[in-house]
Order: structure tokens, then C-alpha cells, then sequence
């Protein structure tokens, strides 16, 4: 929040003057590669669809990059899980993240040596109810926290998982710091 103590038309008692903040609106941090696509969720009286991708044979179609999928996964989280960090670096592991049902409280931070972005870390917050694409490239960790109903997550890779040599890379929960996983207490 923005401290802001500058004359108001509505005067407070000293104590809650004192006390005052402002918000602050600055523009989202980017990472380099990162973009992101919103999805049509066509809803009609009894149910909904969505068109979740189009591939042809140079690979997906209408999105703002390319990827060529390899593998698609969907993973359940329970209510507050947090399940982070991942990071690919053994080989190239570019993903299209997309939330199902429920929230997700999603972390990207750049780790890529020379990147434009490197050390920039960005939150995201998807949910079923706004599908959104976010296109996580090699080399960004990336990490979620469940909702209180939990979610599911449907996820595209360019690679395939090999069970005799993960390209999972850990980093801790807390690497980039224990707060990023505090809830927003307004």
C-alpha cells in the first residue's frame, strides 16, 4: 500500500489519519516468454463448453506462441495445497497451464542466467470460472496454491514425462520466501 497523507476533503480523527494507506495499482511485473491466452467458456441452460486448443500439424493454433504439444495432464490439488517449486532445465519442458475447476493461486519466477527478466517473480490467480492459458517456458519456476474447494489443473508439455529421468527440478516452497503463499488480508 501506498502511504498517501496528503489534504482530504473528509477529515478523520487523528488516530485513523494516522493510520491511513492507499492502495497502489502499479502494472504487473512480465517475464520474458511468459504470455498468456483467455478461453471462451460458452455457457447455455444446462451445462458449458469450451474449445481448449487447436492443433494442426505445425502444432497448436491462434495462440500468441507456439508449442508443439508432446504431452497433456491433469492434476487434482486438495483445498490449500501448495505444490511448488518446479523448475525444467535438464532438457527443454515449455507448459500451457490452464485451471479447470476451482482456484489456484499460481507463482512464476524467472531463473533463466541472462535473462531481460531474470529474478522477476509474478503472481497469477486462475480460476474455472474465467478460464486463462499461461504459457510457462523452461527455466521459470513455477508453483501453485489450491483454493478452498481445491482444483484441478490441465496442463499441455512439449515433452514427454520419463518416469527414469525426471526433468522435474525442486526448489523449496519457500525459496523465493515463505510470504508469497500469505493470504491477501486486504
Amino acid at each position: 500500500m501506498a502511504d498517501h497523507k496528503a489534504a482530504h476533503k473528509i477529515k478523520l480523527d487523528k488516530k485513523y489519519a494516522d493510520a491511513l494507506a492507499f492502495e497502489s495499482y502499479p502494472a504487473a511485473p512480465q517475464i520474458e516468454g511468459v504470455w498468456f491466452h483467455a478461453l471462451k467458456k460458452n455457457r447455455s441452460e444446462n451445462g458449458a463448453f469450451m474449445e481448449y486448443m487447436r492443433l494442426d500439424e505445425n502444432g497448436v493454433q491462434h495462440l500468441p506462441g507456439s508449442l508443439t504439444p508432446r504431452q497433456i495432464s491433469v492434476s487434482w490439488a486438495a483445498p490449500g495445497r501448495i505444490n511448488a517449486f518446479h523448475i525444467h532445465v535438464k532438457e527443454e519442458q515449455n507448459e500451457i497451464w490452464c485451471v479447470l475447476e476451482g482456484q489456484l493461486m499460481i507463482w512464476l519466477v524467472d531463473c533463466r542466467e541472462g535473462s531481460p527478466t531474470l529474478g522477476v517473480k509474478r503472481k497469477l490467480v486462475f480460476s474455472g470460472e474465467q478460464p486463462m492459458m499461461v504459457h510457462i517456458p523452461s527455466g521459470v519456476a513455477h508453483g501453485y496454491q489450491a483454493g478452498g474447494d481445491g482444483a484441478m489443473l490441465l496442463y499441455t508439455m512439449d515433452a514427454q514425462f520419463d518416469v527414469n529421468d525426471p526433468n522435474e527440478g525442486r526448489l523449496r516452497w519457500d525459496q523465493f520466501g515463505a510470504d508469497l503463499w500469505d493470504e491477501d488480508r486486504g
